[in-house]
């Protein structure tokens, strides 16, 4: 069961980092091998780092959240779920931009990766595998990204606001899970 959550945490977290992947495919002309693999190791990359680093600030809090933890867990993946779901239902239109740029890669990873950050943080209070939970959430991602590259490349942005709806709706699920485990523990 932990490993199917996993699964479904990674995906969740992976959809911002697909949805530009799918973006940078449609602006690259000629699509490489060398350029799909910068880009999802650029993705894969933070989104293994950023649970690392929430958890890192998480442990230093766990002591006086740890009866909270479910609900923040809950409230911070629903708020960046709902985000997503709004995002892309709003239509918002970003600007056009050189996708294989390191300046921009390096934006583009932070900006898509800040999710894992809260959900790191979740990590250290409700007592996950990190080594596991990070290699899953980091292996996803760049195997979303690699294939959201050739993908956005052949299809365009057909798919964009749809991923990040499901992405979305995933995280919603997965607090709302958490905190419903947790409730029903305490009964």
């Amino acid at each position: 069961m932990q490993l199917l959550t996993i699964g479904l945490i990674s995906v969740g977290l992976a959809a911002d980092a697909l949805a530009v992947s799918l973006t940078s495919g449609l602006l690259i002309k000629r699509i490489k091998l060398n350029k799909a693999l910068k880009i999802a190791l650029f993705f894969g990359f933070f989104q293994g780092l950023m649970p690392i680093l929430g958890w890192i600030a998480g442990l230093g809090l766990r002591e006086f959240i740890s009866a909270i933890a479910p609900w923040i867990t809950f409230i911070l993946l629903g708020w960046l779920g709902g985000n997503m779901i709004y995002e892309a239902l709003m239509g918002e239109q970003e600007e056009l931009f050189n996708p294989l740029d390191n300046t921009t890669l390096f934006g583009l990873a932070i900006a898509t990766s800040i999710d894992a950050l809260a959900t790191g943080f979740g990590l250290s209070v409700i007592k996950m595998s990190l080594t596991l939970t990070v290699t899953i959430i980091a292996l996803v991602t760049f195997l979303l990204s690699f294939a959201g590259v050739f993908i956005g490349h052949r299809f365009g942005d057909l798919f964009q606001g749809q991923v990040e709806v499901i992405g979305g709706a995933i995280l919603i699920s997965i607090g709302a899970k958490i905190l419903l485990t947790h409730l029903i523990s305490l009964s």
